[in-house]
């Protein structure tokens, strides 16, 4: 069956699933999660022994995985986190699609979960294909009008080759792009490139960059983030469901 959404990241059960009675449940199986990979255990066998303890479903598990770090990669994201300062000057890269996917659910009003190293994650997923939605390009042109305002170099997109329709939606990237710069030069300038691996390529990056992917975090130099940025600024009635330990302040 073709895929007809015209939003993304709505999922119809999710108002059920992530309600603010649920959400305790939640923060404490992102801890104990957290605290089982901290001692190493096998993930699927955590996931499962903690889902299991607290009767979520499948899309709840997800979104504990997603939210979910060990201490040792905690501690390293936050010693690795700069701010939009600290990009003065350099080249930023970023990881196309986990940013631009996470702000189409934001202005779509799907859920945002905030992890415990306080990136902002969605649920949706592009299954090899991605498709245009109404909100596609309100995010390029919100998140270049966010950037406009930085003092960096260049931006270089970098976007999944074998994710279909990839070239269409460097075309959109490009088009609108130029439509928002009225005809002149973008400022910064950007950089939209196809490449088989974002991960290899943004986690050897030697400038910052931008992704919410854990193993992207984990091997890069510094990142920025900019998801959690964008949406604060410029989203505030945006579905955000916090999971992290309250206890602990953010980062």
């Amino acid at each position: 069956m073709p895929d007809r959404r015209r939003h993304r990241g709505q999922h119809p059960e999710d108002a059920r699933l992530f309600a603010e009675s649920q959400q305790a449940s939640l923060r404490m199986a992102v801890s104990e999660y957290s605290w089982l990979l901290t001692r190493q255990y096998a993930e699927d066998s955590a996931l499962k022994l903690v889902g299991d303890h607290y009767g979520l479903t499948v899309r709840q598990r997800q979104a504990v995985m997603r939210s979910a770090c060990p201490d040792p990669a905690l501690g390293q994201r936050r010693e690795k986190c700069i701010t939009r300062e600290d990009c003065r000057g350099r080249p930023l890269a970023i990881d196309g699609y986990n940013l631009l996917i996470t702000v189409e659910s934001a202005l779509s009003s799907g859920l945002i979960l905030i992890g415990r190293d306080c990136c902002y994650r969605d649920l949706a997923s592009v299954h090899g294909t991605y498709r245009k939605v109404e909100e596609t390009i309100p995010a390029v042109e919100l998140i270049a009008d966010y950037l406009a305002g930085f003092e960096i170099a260049r931006i270089d997109w970098f976007l999944d080759r074998p994710v279909s329709n990839s070239g269409r939606l460097k075309v959109v990237m490009a088009e609108t792009l130029e439509r928002r710069a009225g005809g002149t030069a973008a400022r910064p300038p950007w950089n939209i490139e196809l490449v088989d691996s974002p991960d290899a390529v943004l986690s050897a990056c030697p400038d910052p960059i931008v992704s919410s992917d854990s193993v992207i975090l984990d091997r890069c130099a510094a990142w920025l983030n900019l998801a959690a940025e964008i949406i604060d600024a410029r989203i505030p009635d945006a579905w955000i469901v916090d999971l992290r330990d309250l206890e602990h302040p953010r980062f």
